[in-house]
């Protein structure tokens, strides 16, 4: 479990995050708070803010908790790296006050969620950003393209060799290795692969015939467990391909993928931008900002393959002291600063500046019910 307090900053925890709220000593009770941005002057709050989620946010946290620290040293952050289930599970029950998710609320969750937080709702704010990378082990090849309908073929076993006509299409004059391609998944459920087999689904659907899912979902093939995991067989097996958030990489190649007329290299700006032009989930509340990402961009300045981390939680909150302690670290999350510091940790991307003020329009209206 990771906790913050004061001079010691702990870190095990995690990329979206599902925001709720728990009960908690009263501290400065009826107090009111900065947005959390850096440079402003902020009321210093003292108490515990306890949650639970994606262990994708894991170094995002780390910074995030220690940046809020310097701010509010008496305020303690706890955060469980449970994954993106369990913390939409704590959330739900009541159990933590906010929790890290890579995908937002499924329509029965969100109706769970609509009988803990009452009448004004839930919120769902995309606070996490990170491109997810095709990665691969080939010497010799740097500068790799693949179109989605080619990484489709490739994780579905229907191309086997790094020379197959279709990976040269999309190579012209690169010289391509009859090396034979070994595609690693991961074994554990993913927020990761949930969001790369909804690329495949939306970008690839006559190749990619499967649903998106957390667990993947053909047999065969390498597996993984987790990102460290996932990079680990990539630089074991000459020929290995995998996918996993940008950051981690290291010295494996990098594809750039198809987007329209050309192909594009995940980059942070890259990944924010294809969110930022994506469109809001329909039917749902003032404050839920839960996006359906356009997976099929032709714009090159987007880069489609994108994980999603989101913070959920309620509204309008029983104690007013954690809609305060809520309100005040969420602030600094999406905050120039706090993006700063994800960005440094992690290497996710910054918030957009509408992203940021779309999100500050929830933040603002967190209040306590009773």
């Amino acid at each position: 479990m990771l906790s913050t307090k004061t001079r010691a900053v702990t870190l095990s925890a995690a990329f979206a995050s599902t925001l709720a709220l728990a009960a908690c000593g009263a501290a400065n009770e009826g107090g009111s708070t900065t947005s959390g941005s850096a440079g402003e002057s902020q009321e210093q709050l003292s108490g515990t803010l306890n949650g639970a989620g994606a262990s994708s946010q894991q170094a995002a946290m780390q910074g995030w908790t220690a940046g809020y620290n310097a701010l509010q040293p008496d305020v303690t952050v706890n955060y469980d790296p449970v994954g993106s289930g369990g913390g939409r599970e704590q959330f739900l029950s009541g159990g933590v006050a906010f929790a890290g998710s890579d995908a937002a609320l499924t329509d029965e969750e969100l109706a769970t969620a609509q009988e803990r937080c009452g009448t004004d709702g839930v919120f769902e704010l995309p606070d996490y950003i990170s491109a997810i990378a095709v990665v691969y082990n080939l010497p010799g090849v740097e500068d790799l393209k693949l179109s989605p309908e080619t990484v489709a073929k490739i994780f579905t076993g229907q191309i086997t060799t790094w020379d197959d006509a279709a990976i040269a299409a999309d190579n012209e004059g690169v010289d391509l290795p009859s090396t034979a391609i070994s595609p690693v998944h991961r074994a554990d459920d993913s927020g990761t692969t949930k969001n790369f087999t909804d690329y495949l689904s939306q970008a690839a659907p006559s190749v990619w015939t499967e649903k998106p899912d957390g667990e993947w979902p053909l047999s065969g093939g390498e597996a993984a467990n987790q990102t460290s995991g996932m990079i680990s067989a990539v630089q074991a097996g000459e020929g290995a391909i995998g996918y996993a958030d940008e950051s981690q990489a290291g010295d494996l190649g990098v594809a750039q993928i198809g987007v329209g007329d050309g192909f594009v290299a995940p980059s942070p700006e890259a990944a924010a931008a294809v969110v930022e032009s994506s469109e809001l989930v329909s039917g749902r509340g003032e404050y839920d900002f839960a996006y359906k990402i356009n997976r099929t961009t032709t714009s090159t300045d987007e880069y489609p393959i994108v994980l999603v981390s989101y913070h959920i939680g309620c509204v309008s909150n029983d104690d007013a002291a954690q809609a305060d302690l809520l309100k005040s670290f969420l602030g600094y999350v999406i905050s120039e600063d706090g993006q700063k510091a994800a960005a440094d940790a992690a290497g996710s991307a910054p918030l957009s500046d509408s992203l940021r003020e779309q999100a500050q329009t929830a933040i603002d209206a967190i209040t306590s019910g009773s």
